[in-house]
């Protein structure tokens, strides 16, 4: 019965919903009574109200093993710990699909209780955001329903959850990124809402950058987080793998990073406001397009949810349809929002808006990498792969020039220009830095790929040309954006830590019995199979091996394990780490072959813990941002 009241609750809000549209399309265009407003305001607030209380509901549902629900049922387990019980309800489509409507639900109600009553964007904005709340709520009810009963008596256990979701990381991976991804709505329904009510002399940008920030936030700590799960879990390389997946991730995250400076600039000189609206709309878009991706079943990953190509047509009608409405309105307002005020050559404007157009040059390969073979697929049913040497190859240069634009904008001004003697001094002292650095790179290594070491070189472009800035700063006593100056120094050390790691990591694959050593190179002078032990843990049988390895002179133990969940029969493999500043020391166990021997994959992975410590910089620039700005 409580089920039922979940689902009549988010009924409700559905009516609700509905009833705001319909009430307000009426009198759209006309003048609007104060009261009219407060009314809808009520509704809305009481409309979100409803949604939240249902999913708290699922969540009692969830933590109380109500197994007549079939979707608890299919993702949970009574064996399981409270935590993992509430992290089964997003580890599968439907009630993934639930906690984003949650958190679209919460941004929205946040958002529009924020805007001064009398502001004039907060009704066409709330009209929006309900538009868009009602068609994932729909989507949620219709096709992927997260009530559905198991009659007439439910089951009596769990299946449990996916042993690899069983992890700390990746139950708070998906709120994180989901979070940064509905939390774009914001700047989506208000530039909407702005396009629509035709006052281009309001100023609109402040009331959406913090929201916007705080959404960048979330998306990169989502991401990051994501990331560091592969590592460790599945032995991916720990920044990126190009899946798709990962892909249309990247996507709204690279629009999300123009957005945001291209926002900076439109409400500090009034210029790019073209460029800001178009990729505030972008960033939603590519997070709906993500949607469409990951549960409508087109692609095989690691990642994908659903694989239901009913799912997949409704989003791809909704998403398509709210996407032309904002476009379609951006494009009919367009002649009316050329600003008179013109770039001027040299200044951080046109810096930032050469690098506005290498993100969506950047956006766009990405796109086409992810949707090439599916058209293709499509038309003639071939399958084609595209693979990391598509988007390396593309991504480097790309960088590397986004890198030079770094570097010449991080002295420059606001509509001005400044000397080329004053330009040249800036560029020249980090320019010469990076090239010494990278001469001592190919010395000590004797290992030369052009594209890591443009990486490294973009890498360094950046980071010298901060830390100088800096410098000279300190000495002059001038004034530096330090959350700026700090979010720039992680991108460029994410970028040195991403190259030297593909140019300096290696791999090496072993066959051991217990008892038996080997000497793998003049750094790991002995590599120990020491003893195997089989383990009984609450829902898993555990083989844990037991290695040691001299490596530098020092001792190391390490504790790789394979593991059979008993509720599904699944087998997963556990990696072991050593980590240390420089390197990361990583070993999995594979399978016993026929003699009594087991296999090994161990992997020296060197600079890997700077590319998650270059993202918290990012964060933790952002974050400085935000709150000087609360403090001033």
């Amino acid at each position: 019965m409580i089920g039922e009241l979940s689902h009549f609750l988010s009924l409700s809000a559905v009516v609700i919903f509905c009833l705001i549209l319909i009430f307000n399309s009426i009198f759209f265009f006309g003048k609007i009574h104060p009261n009219q407003l407060s009314l809808s305001l009520r509704m809305f607030n009481q409309a979100c109200s409803l949604i939240f209380i249902s999913f708290g509901i699922f969540v009692y549902l969830s933590i109380n093993d109500d197994f007549s629900i079939a979707y608890i049922a299919s993702h949970s387990n009574s064996q399981l710990p409270i935590f993992y019980k509430i992290s089964s309800i997003w580890s599968a489509h439907e009630g993934s699909m639930f906690l984003w409507i949650v958190f679209l639900t919460a941004w929205s109600l946040l958002f529009i209780n924020s805007l001064h009553h009398d502001h004039p964007l907060k009704r066409k904005t709330l009209l929006m955001l309900s538009l868009i709340i009602l068609g994932f709520l729909l989507f949620l009810l219709l096709t992927s329903n997260p009530f559905e009963r198991i009659l007439p008596f439910g089951a009596i256990e769990g299946a449990d959850i996916n042993p690899v979701l069983q992890d700390p990381a990746l139950a708070i991976h998906p709120p994180m990124l989901y979070l940064g991804y509905v939390g774009f709505v914001i700047s989506f329904s208000f530039i909407s809402a702005y396009l629509f009510h035709g006052n281009f002399e309001l100023e609109w940008e402040k009331d959406i950058k913090d929201w916007s920030l705080v959404a960048w936030i979330f998306l990169t700590i989502g991401i990051t987080l994501g990331s560091w799960w592969a590592y460790y879990e599945l032995g991916w390389g720990g920044y990126w793998f190009w899946d798709p997946v990962e892909n249309v991730a990247l996507m709204p995250w690279l629009a999300a990073t123009a957005f945001m400076h291209s926002l900076y600039a439109s409400s500090k000189s009034s210029v790019l406001k073209t460029w800001t609206m178009f990729l505030g709309i972008l960033i939603f878009a590519l997070s709906l397009f993500g949607a469409f991706i990951v549960r409508s079943g087109i692609i095989d990953s690691v990642h994908s949810f659903a694989n239901d190509p009913q799912r997949g047509l409704y989003l791809l009608i909704f998403s398509g349809l709210i996407t032309l409405l904002a476009l379609g309105i951006f494009s009919y307002r367009l002649p009316s929002l050329n600003v008179s005020r013109y770039i001027v050559s040299g200044s951080k404007e046109s810096y930032l808006s050469m690098n506005n157009i290498l993100m969506i040059t950047s956006i766009f390969s990405i796109f086409l990498g992810v949707t090439y073979p599916l058209i293709i697929e499509a038309l003639n049913g071939e399958k084609v792969s595209i693979g990391p040497p598509y988007y390396n190859t593309i991504f480097a240069p790309l960088i590397l020039i986004a890198s030079i634009f770094i570097m010449a904008s991080v002295d420059s001004l606001w509509q001005r220009s400044k000397p080329i003697k004053s330009v040249a001094l800036t560029i020249f002292i980090p320019l010469m830095l990076s090239i010494i650095f990278i001469y001592i790179v190919w010395h000590v290594t004797a290992i030369f790929s052009i594209l890591p070491y443009i990486g490294i070189f973009s890498g360094l472009l950046i980071l010298f040309s901060y830390l100088y800035r800096i410098f000279s700063n300190f000495l002059s006593k001038k004034f530096i954006n330090t959350g700026s100056a700090i979010a720039h120094i992680g991108l460029g050390l994410l970028f040195l830590a991403v190259s030297l790691n593909s140019i300096l990591s290696y791999e090496k694959n072993l066959n051991l019995a217990p008892g038996e050593s080997i000497q793998i190179n003049q750094s790991i002078k002995e590599f120990s199979f020491d003893d195997i032990k089989v383990l009984k843990a609450s829902n898993h049988d555990v083989i844990s091996v037991e290695v040691s390895l001299v490596q530098d002179g020092k001792n190391i133990s390490l504790n790789p394990q394979k593991r059979k969940y008993s509720t599904r029969g699944q087998i997963t493999t556990e990696s072991s780490i050593h980590a240390s500043v420089l390197k990361d020391t990583y070993l999995t166990i594979g399978d016993q072959l026929e003699n009594g021997s087991w296999t090994f994959a161990l992997k020296i992975n060197y600079f890997i813990k700077w590319i998650w410590f270059s993202a918290s910089l990012m964060v933790l620039g952002m974050l400085i941002t935000i709150f000087k700005k609360k403090v001033t």
